[in-house]
């Protein structure tokens, strides 16, 4: 079927919110399921962020089906009771992408990852890394190494309308570290980490080793604002297209548009990126963090980013 496809990405914060992150719920579920499926037009692609497999949070509030039940396949039951109300057949194969697990004498007490979900009528995936996702993450203590959360960055190649190759990427940037002096002496934290620009700059190099020259999108939560470091390195030196900076959404000031929050603290720190021969067409429904009116208020610490683009 041609015509333009539909992106959304999405940090959920383990479906924990209405816990404060502290457990998932299946109201978290439920309600991020049913905002997703009141699309219109639905999304051909989601990238979740902040996606658990099994540990204490995900299953302290929330009943499981079954024993070995994941968080993503427990959001994918119900995203398909929220299509319930849409002509059938339901759309969406999921994909999980492990990145890294907390344990205590045997128990995981988290389990972080991204997920990402793929309209199996209207694409159709050539390759992808689950198995092994590309490890990004920078030890500025060498140490700590093996107490550090990995990042990652998920990767699939995808046949779009006409058979038309490109690329996703999905990923999650570390925050800042402490542990560098400019984290203590500098005024701006977030995107300033020593740490962060490095993870930026890997994840840069294995987008041109696995781009192959085609069209792609790079997407997450990069916990950095327009005009940090990290945010300019992408877009400056590894020349990345800004969606939003590109369709008029936002402009240098880092706090126009916050797509995160936490008590009164507001941040822009989700983004869309591009390169290749991609034509961006609308933000649709892409609401600041905050927007009452938006169908995902209070879903999460973020806000969803929505875009409709064409090869």
């Amino acid at each position: 079927m041609p015509g333009p496809l539909r992106i959304v990405s999405y940090n959920v914060r383990y479906f924990g919110h209405a816990l404060r992150g502290l457990a998932s719920t299946r109201g978290s579920k439920r309600g991020i399921a049913e905002a997703l499926a009141a699309l219109k037009p639905m999304a051909d692609i989601v990238c979740l962020q902040e996606v658990e497999t099994i540990s204490l949070r995900s299953k302290l509030a929330f009943r499981r089906e079954h024993v070995e039940e994941t968080q993503l396949e427990s959001f994918m039951t119900t995203l398909e009771e929220a299509f319930e109300k849409q002509p059938p057949p339901f759309p969406y194969d999921a994909f999980y992408f492990r990145a890294h697990v907390n344990r205590i004498a045997g128990t995981s007490l988290q389990s972080m990852g991204l997920a990402i979900l793929v309209h199996r009528y209207r694409l159709k995936i050539e390759s992808h890394n689950c198995e092994s996702p590309q490890n990004i993450t920078y030890h500025h203590v060498l140490g700590w190494k093996d107490r550090k959360q990995n990042r990652i960055c998920a990767h699939m190649r995808l046949l779009g309308p006409g058979g038309k190759p490109f690329h996703i990427f999905n990923t999650h940037l570390s925050l800042p570290t402490p542990f560098a002096k400019a984290f203590w002496t500098g005024k701006e934290k977030m995107g300033f980490g020593v740490n962060q620009l490095q993870e930026a700059k890997t994840l840069a190099a294995f987008i041109r080793r696995h781009g192959g020259g085609e069209p792609f999108i790079v997407c997450g939560d990069f916990n950095s604002p327009p005009g940090s470091p990290v945010y300019r390195y992408l877009t400056e030196e590894a020349g990345l297209l800004g969606v939003q900076h590109k369709l008029g959404q936002i402009d240098s000031d880092p706090r126009s548009f916050p797509t995160a929050g936490f008590m009164r603290l507001r941040m822009h720190t989700d983004h869309l990126f591009s390169g290749g021969e991609l034509n961006w067409l609308d933000l649709t429904e892409t609401r600041r963090f905050g927007d009452r009116e938006s169908a995902f208020y209070g879903k999460s610490d973020h806000v969803p980013l929505i875009a409709r683009f064409e090869l």
